[in-house]
């Protein structure tokens, strides 16, 4: 699979209090493209943070309906995905923003 596809699979981790407490059974939550499968977010979280992946949950996020000034409007819908880590595997994302930047 191309690399830079890998790249732009994840996009951002969700750092929530259900999200924290998902970490301590080594789960952990990342918001991701929509149209990512299963097998190509297992691959990119494996390559982006050298980890063994046990297993991968997804679900798709309907959007809010919302009302403004404008009139009414509706939010992007978007996908999460819950990330299994394998056994004595662990992400820490304070390291890795900091050698990003240090670089």
């Amino acid at each position: 699979m191309m690399n830079a596809r890998l790249m732009n699979i994840l996009r951002a981790p969700i750092v929530t209090e259900k999200s924290a407490r998902a970490e301590q059974t080594n789960t952990y939550v990342f918001k991701v493209v929509k149209d990512a499968t299963k097998q190509e977010i297992k691959q990119a979280v494996e390559t982006i943070f050298s980890v063994d992946v046990g297993a991968v949950r997804t679900l798709n996020v309907l959007g809010k309906k919302r009302r403004s000034a404008h009139g009414y409007g509706c939010r992007s819908d978007w996908k999460k995905a819950y990330v299994t880590l394998a056994e004595g595997e662990k992400i820490d994302f304070t390291s890795q923003a900091a050698d990003k930047e240090s670089n």
